[in-house]
């Protein structure tokens, strides 16, 4: 009898944290929900924070509240969340660079995106296109790259800063396809889009609402994206993929767990984003800020990071950014 109530009480004792873990689930979000945000307001990260946390407010029952966290290389948004509770109520919905190149660009980040998060949700994308000044004599990408090679080190191009996305894809475009290409940092593509509207620079990659505007205004020409497949925004400009096999640079947006969070309860937010990007009023409104919805899971978003980390070391090597 004392054996059989030892074995009992074994087999209650092991099954107590999947229990635990499930009625979490069960009972989440049982309070606000706090997405924070690395950058300042209006920009890509901030805009899909906003839009999942109204649709998320609708559907859960829980007010769901973006906090603007920016400073230090995103390190501020990452103590924020790493030093809250692991339950799924504070979590970090960023940018994938945070994740795959601030560790390899600075020595002492306070944070480690495999020891410290968990993914939860691959939410958007948002393609770059290459835009062009009507000076420079090309029509097609592969005019422009034929007027490269013919005039190495003679052209240049701005980007949002140096370690950015935007730069590091440019760089990986020179690799790829053996161009010379000068480059000019600018803080963010708030400044430099206009070099490129001003003829300061011959090109930059910039998102689609940013670029729109002058290209209806005979401003600036697309000439390519800088993404596996043609994007929706714009169908007849060509793909880098196209052009270069396994090429694809858009940055990615998605949501981070603190490490410990229970399985259970990043499965819910998992699913409930998941199925909200893909309701059509979502769509619009994103599609609106040159955003295309994603909507993966955990595995497949891990999947994905690694990827972009191999990806953006090869950039990294390329563009020669040694680690600050």
């Amino acid at each position: 009898m004392n054996r059989r109530r030892l074995l009992g009480a074994a087999s209650a004792l092991a099954l107590t944290p999947l229990a635990a873990s499930s009625a979490r689930a069960q009972t989440y979000p049982s309070q606000q929900i706090r997405f924070v945000v690395p950058y300042s307001a209006g920009g890509l990260p901030d805009t899909v924070a906003r839009v999942v946390a109204k649709k998320l407010t609708d559907r859960i029952g829980q007010p769901v509240v973006v906090e603007n966290r920016p400073g230090a290389n995103g390190v501020v948004a990452a103590q924020a969340v790493m030093s809250s509770p692991a339950d799924g109520h504070t979590l970090l919905l960023t940018d994938d660079s945070m994740m795959t190149i601030n560790p390899l660009i600075y020595k002492n980040i306070a944070y480690d995106p495999k020891r410290d998060f968990l993914p939860v949700s691959l939410i958007a994308t948002a393609p770059l296109f290459l835009a062009v000044h009507p000076s420079v004599p090309a029509k097609t990408f592969q005019e422009l790259v034929a007027l490269i090679k013919s005039r190495p080190g003679e052209l240049a191009y701005g980007s949002s800063g140096v370690g950015s996305t935007h730069h590091l894809c440019m760089e990986a475009m020179k690799a790829a396809l053996g161009l010379d290409i000068r480059h000019i940092p600018y803080k963010g593509t708030g400044q430099s889009v206009p070099a490129v509207v001003g003829n300061q620079v011959a090109m930059v990659f910039s998102a689609f609402p940013s670029l729109l505007g002058f290209v209806k205004d005979g401003k600036v020409k697309l000439l390519v994206v800088n993404t596996a497949k043609r994007s929706v925004f714009e169908p007849s400009v060509t793909a880098l993929g196209e052009l270069i096999p396994g090429f694809d640079f858009a940055p990615n947006i998605g949501i981070f767990a603190p490490a410990r969070t229970p399985t259970a309860v990043i499965a819910r937010m998992s699913d409930e984003v998941a199925r909200l990007v893909k309701e059509a009023d979502t769509v619009q409104t994103f599609n609106t800020a040159g955003i295309e919805p994603i909507g993966g899971g955990p595995a497949d978003y891990a999947k994905v990071l690694e990827r972009e980390a191999e990806r953006d070391a090869r950039a990294i090597r390329a563009a020669g950014v040694k680690a600050e």
